[in-house]
């Protein structure tokens, strides 16, 4: 069945002018120029801090706006290419314009998604917790797969990550994990990936090969910025030093360098042993303590407006996502009813396509609200 340029080209050019509208590439031109002018300050790096959040800014800024361009000029090449095919009635050159068709309207899908996250917080980079859940060893080893699984996605994106601690199970696989995701939209992006996660498989662990299902949860919060004002006074909080546990004889583990705090008022206790120094561990904890905090601020705002709506909140947030490796293979979404047939690589990072459709699902549901 031929394809139906004209139609096609029309809905791609209508998608991308709605796409160019709601991100305001003449804003990010603006903030583009301005960055650069501060960033080529002679005194810039008098202030390491502030310089090291203006180069990151103009850096992310300019990505954003080089993104917005380049699927510009492939609309625009593609009409080009679909024009000389039918003009000259060239099947290679037609073959090579579906093709392009295909990859275009894929990334134009993924740019679109992008416009979606509009939340506070949405374009900040992600801290996410992983915990093993029921299932003991299973849960444990399954811990692990989904951290190996964020991991390589972020590496298949070119985003950086920083693992701040990992507390490693006995026999097996992890009791929990906290790391952060360097890329913008990171948070709005992952924030769907909250909830309780379940596997289904032969537990490797059972001599007798019984079928076992197992639970982990993950926990994903904006990093904080200097704008939240989160105060954390000396006295709320309590800090305890110990050794670092993991595999192997790691020089972390020779000294008193793991920190935990606990955070008095609410309870809330963060440990981070990855770093060599006490003071690195400490300063890293307490981002991830403040990053907390700002959690718990917003959903008691989040509380307080349900409860104004007549709303008792969203519970979406549970058990979200099924994986299943026996009797048959396959991942499913349970909110969006998104499913794949090829666990291997969903474990191996290939998750965007449950990204997106998570996004999408999230704002089809706030606007029912």
């Amino acid at each position: 069945m031929a394809v139906d340029f004209p139609s096609e080209l029309r809905e791609l050019r209508q998608t991308l002018t709605s796409i160019l509208e709601v991100s305001d590439v003449g804003g990010l031109e603006k903030q583009v120029a301005e960055l650069s002018e501060q960033a080529s300050a002679p005194d810039l790096w008098e202030d390491p801090e502030r310089a090291q959040k203006v180069t990151s800014k103009l850096s992310h800024v300019q990505a954003e706006l080089d993104r917005l361009r380049r699927m510009s000029a492939r609309v625009d090449d593609l009409e080009v290419l679909v024009e000389m095919a039918e003009e000259e009635d060239d099947a290679d050159t037609l073959a090579e314009a579906e093709r392009e068709l295909v990859a275009v309207t894929k990334a134009i899908g993924e740019l679109e998604v992008r416009t979606l996250l509009s939340g506070e917080y949405d374009e900040r980079e992600a801290l996410i917790t992983i915990r093993s859940e029921a299932g003991g060893v299973d849960a444990a080893d399954f811990a692990e797969m989904l951290l190996r699984m964020y991991l390589r996605w972020a590496e298949r994106h070119g985003y950086s990550t920083e693992v701040f601690d990992t507390s490693y199970a006995e026999e097996a696989g992890i009791k929990s994990a906290t790391f952060k995701v360097a890329a913008p939209y990171a948070y709005g992006t992952l924030s769907v990936e909250q909830g309780t996660h379940r596997l289904v498989r032969i537990s490797p662990f059972d001599n007798q090969g019984r079928r076992q299902t197992s639970f982990a949860g993950v926990e994903v919060l904006p990093v904080v910025a200097e704008t939240d004002h989160i105060e954390i006074p000396e006295n709320d909080v309590r800090v305890d030093v110990y050794r670092s546990s993991g595999p192997g004889g790691q020089s972390v583990n020779t000294t008193d360098s793991a920190v935990r705090l606990t955070h008095l008022p609410t309870g809330i206790v963060v440990t981070c042993q990855n770093e060599k120094s006490q003071l690195q561990n400490k300063a890293a904890a307490m981002r991830v303590l403040q990053a907390k905090l700002l959690e718990r601020a917003r959903q008691e705002r989040q509380a307080e407006l349900d409860a104004l709506k007549g709303d008792g909140g969203s519970s979406w947030g549970n058990q979200m996502r099924s994986y299943v490796l026996h009797p048959y293979q396959m991942v499913k979404d349970l909110r969006t009813e998104h499913e794949v047939g090829n666990p291997a690589a969903v474990f191996d990072g290939d998750i965007d396509a449950f990204l997106e459709s998570g996004i999408r699902w999230r704002r089809t549901t706030e606007q029912g609200e």
